[in-house]
């Protein structure tokens, strides 16, 4: 693996855990931890595109750097509409207005679980 990868990688975990942390504060971080679940998944994709020397854009758009990846992880093709909700939380929730709800932080950490579990099996880390 390239350091490049290792390093993406590195903050990608860095993203888990602080959604894991923040979820399970006392009261828990809801905007805190969905924004770092949509972070999480944005630098595991990049790790993709960084391994396969594709160059990509400074965006935050999973479902861009998504439809990037499906030629190396085929079975990303299937999330597409769940990493589209998962943006929403990449800009909005750092503003005032949006406030997000237990049920929503709570799939927004599914759904990092289930597409971080992809990745990292093409990447052969447990």
């Amino acid at each position: 693996m390239k350091k490049l990868t290792e390093e993406w990688i590195a903050k990608a975990e860095q993203d888990y855990l602080v959604t894991i942390r923040e979820f399970k504060s006392d009261p828990p971080a809801l905007e805190t931890s969905s924004f770092h679940a949509q972070q999480c998944i944005e630098k595991y994709l990049k790790a993709v595109l960084q391994e396969n020397e594709v160059e990509f854009e400074k965006i935050h758009d999973p479902d861009i750097l998504r439809e990037q990846c499906v030629n190396f992880i085929p079975e990303l093709k299937d999330y597409r509409d769940v990493l589209i909700k998962l943006s929403t939380y990449a800009i909005e929730v750092r503003y005032p207005g949006l406030d997000v709800t237990k049920e929503e932080a709570v799939k927004c950490i599914e759904i990092m679980e289930e597409v971080r579990k992809v990745i990292r099996r093409y990447f052969v880390i447990p």
